[in-house]
């Protein structure tokens, strides 16, 4: 069976690659705004998780995972099903507190503050590091209600306000344009992928830094997924994005770099072009290329 990825390959590629421990695979174009050549070292961490470690219960799913990411870049975690990508993804603000029996160890460092410390505001958190999710999840309310519905929750009342903000975010989602004639209409008729890019405008509109993407278009046709990775090559420009998703090629596009997850360890990070091309991890490699997952 010929993978995926394998069909970017030419024929005699396919035929080195069986008796080869070295692949060099072929990657697609990134999406306008993501520079894949881009220098992170010039860029200062948005976030360092150092010797983390999390548990269900006494079941232990993540193991001294060391990972820095890039203020105003893409990082893409990569591997197979349960192999710890989400719920790492859901540590980064805390989403796993609400799970009974949860603990993590370690730290997560955002802004140089640890935020597994137990005096953090875990709401104020979740402001600064917003989350969009596999399944849109808009409010049964108006378009302009799901939007405004974060300061509002701050306590921000100014109709004048909320309306600029609200304009603002949706154009940053890509969506104003398609919307800004019904702002009192349902989201819930919006289309999957307008829910997608409303859930995106969202969680801006409580000014995050940071946003975390847990697989935000696997639910979605071609068409809406190519829309939120372009979106994903813009707002990179002014915020630091990690995403997970199981698609090679989304992760190739989008981010400056690739982290590989398998059962519960980080079994490499680099710029994305290398993981794709010479990872130097096999397990990395055999994954990438459909050998196992």
């Amino acid at each position: 069976m010929v993978t995926f990825i394998e069909t970017l390959r030419s024929p005699i590629e396919r035929k080195a690659m069986a008796t080869s421990p070295t692949t060099v695979l072929r990657v697609p174009p990134a999406v306008a705004g993501v520079d894949r050549d881009m220098d992170m070292s010039q860029h200062p961490a948005a976030i360092t998780a150092r010797g983390m470690n999390f548990y269900y219960g006494e079941n232990q799913v993540l193991f001294d995972v060391n990972l820095t990411v890039p203020e105003r870049s893409v990082t893409a975690l990569i591997g197979p099903s349960g192999c710890g990508k989400s719920t790492f993804l859901r540590t980064l603000n805390r989403m796993n507190d609400l799970i009974e029996g949860t603990r993590c160890t370690g730290e997560v460092l955002i802004q140089g503050q640890n935020i597994m410390e137990p005096a953090v505001d875990v709401v104020l958190l979740r402001k600064h590091v917003g989350m969009v999710f596999q399944k849109s999840t808009p409010f049964p309310k108006s378009i302009f209600d799901n939007v405004a519905y974060g300061p509002r929750v701050a306590g921000e009342r100014n109709r004048a306000i909320l309306a600029d903000l609200v304009e603002s975010c949706l154009q940053k989602a890509a969506l104003w344009e398609e919307v800004k004639d019904r702002l009192g209409e349902s989201a819930m008729a919006l289309s999957g992928g307008q829910q997608q890019r409303l859930c995106i405008a969202r969680a801006l509109a409580t000014n995050p830094q940071i946003l975390l993407m847990d697989e935000p278009a696997s639910a979605l046709d071609p068409a809406s997924t190519s829309r939120i990775e372009d979106l994903i090559g813009e707002l990179c420009a002014n915020y630091t994005i990690v995403i997970v998703t199981h698609n090679m090629q989304q992760a190739s596009r989008v981010s400056h770099q690739t982290a590989f997850f398998f059962e519960g360890n980080l079994v490499e990070v680099g710029p994305t072009t290398q993981i794709f091309t010479s990872p130097s991890q096999k397990k990395t490699e055999d994954y990438i290329t459909g050998r196992f997952g």
